[in-house]
């Protein structure tokens, strides 16, 4: 289950708090569903926010949403993050 945009679009509700475990500097960027948890594998480091971004980036393709509509609302610094959908 990963890169097919849309996959998670049933957790694509407006209001919606969708918690992810971030893994950082990863071989490849993806999106998976491990024992129900969402995990997201950016190639990015964890600097400036660029990993966030990253995330935001990946995890609003898997929901088919724009990432402009994805807030992330706590973890800025943390592998566990929530991101709230608009």
């Amino acid at each position: 289950m990963t890169e097919r945009k849309g996959f998670l679009s049933e957790l694509a509700r407006p209001g919606a708090d969708i918690a992810v475990r971030v893994t950082p500097r990863a071989s490849r960027n993806e999106v998976r569903v491990e024992d129900g948890v969402i995990r997201v594998l950016v190639t990015t480091v964890p600097e400036g926010g660029k990993a966030n971004a990253s995330v935001q980036k990946l995890l609003a393709k898997a929901l088919g949403v724009a990432k402009s509509r994805l807030t992330l609302v706590r973890g800025e610094t943390s592998r566990d993050k929530v991101f709230r959908l608009d």
